[in-house]
């Protein structure tokens, strides 16, 4: 029978930009072998410098008239910060839905203000989150001498399920599709449809240790049984596959 662990890696400082943050996590974390290391993508952002002072933004004529159709009637310069790092607005009464550069449809495009290290922050994703989990687990494999596996998470709400989880944004040393298209059931029968998300498996159960009023942003997996690679990209459904755009 196979077991897992989920490891929380506690006593990680405030990150701000510039820090190391493979050398800090390092430095806590009893790595093995095969573990899958999930960090936060807030912790990554900070680290890089994806931040915003809402004393520098100025909103435009849109962002404050979709603030003022949104439930929480957020400060039309977040809504500006959101549009701005947004490829395309898909909804925006009541909540504001969008497409991010990086091709996530997600509510305010993944920018957060809880949390942030200060008073009128955002954070923002990172520019490129598979190649913040392939530069983590680089820097890791320095400090350690162990290679891991690397999830760069965040909770995203799902239309047709109520509350938050944790999914995979970047990915690094471990698959993030597993494909059992063609192989028998218990029944002998050919599956036809059955591709499953493990890293976004992997960054949910990260998430039943990472608490938001808790400083625990990153989580050891260990116990998986993963072989190949992939990149959060893989996760993302091509817009012409997408029953909902």
């Amino acid at each position: 029978m196979r077991h897992l662990e989920l490891i929380g890696v506690d006593g990680l400082p405030e990150v701000r930009p510039g820090d190391d943050l493979g050398a800090l996590i390092g430095a806590r974390a009893k790595l093995q072998a095969g573990d899958v290391l999930v960090v936060a993508q807030k912790a990554v952002s900070k680290a890089e410098g994806r931040l915003v002072d809402l004393a520098t933004v100025t909103a435009g004529d849109e962002a404050v008239r979709i603030s003022s159709g949104l439930i929480a009637r957020p400060d039309p310069r977040m809504v500006q910060v959101v549009l701005d790092e947004s490829v395309r607005v898909l909804r925006s009464e009541r909540v504001l839905i969008t497409e991010t550069r990086h091709g996530y449809v997600c509510a305010n495009a993944g920018i957060d203000h809880s949390n942030t290290g200060g008073r009128g922050i955002l954070t923002l994703l990172p520019l490129d989150p598979d190649s913040s989990a392939g530069k983590l687990r680089d820097r890791l494999r320095e400090v350690t001498g162990v290679e891991v596996g690397v999830i760069v998470s965040d909770t995203f709400g799902r239309p047709w399920r109520l509350g938050i989880v944790n999914i995979a944004l970047g990915v690094a040393g471990v698959p993030a599709l597993v494909d059992l298209r063609g192989t028998p059931d218990d029944n002998g029968e050919a599956l036809h449809a059955t591709v499953l998300a493990v890293a976004d498996d992997i960054a949910s159960s990260a998430g039943l240790v990472m608490e938001k009023t808790a400083r625990t942003p990153a989580v050891v997996v260990r116990g998986l049984a993963l072989q190949g690679s992939g990149s959060g990209r893989d996760l993302i459904r091509p817009a012409a596959e997408d029953l909902f755009r």
